[in-house]
């Protein structure tokens, strides 16, 4: 999968078939992405990660928030 810039800076490709990759893609998705990168994520699958990935804790905040919200 091609990433652009502004999420993936060191590298312009990751195997998001890989466990390991997809998480990190996530991770830089909810860190630097744009709302429309983030439109394209799974939120089932980010919300069952968001426990696992290392975040900013301003960004973990933000986004414990919003699903705390939708329930």
């Amino acid at each position: 999968m091609n990433i652009p810039r502004h999420i993936l800076w060191s590298k312009s490709a990751l195997d998001v078939s890989d466990p390991y990759q997809r998480r990190y893609y996530i991770k830089q998705v909810l860190e630097y992405g744009r709302a429309e990168d983030i439109a394209k994520l799974d939120w089932a699958e980010v919300r069952s990660l968001l426990g696992e990935l290392t975040l900013r804790p301003d960004v973990r905040a933000l986004w414990l928030n919003y699903f705390n919200a939708q329930r």
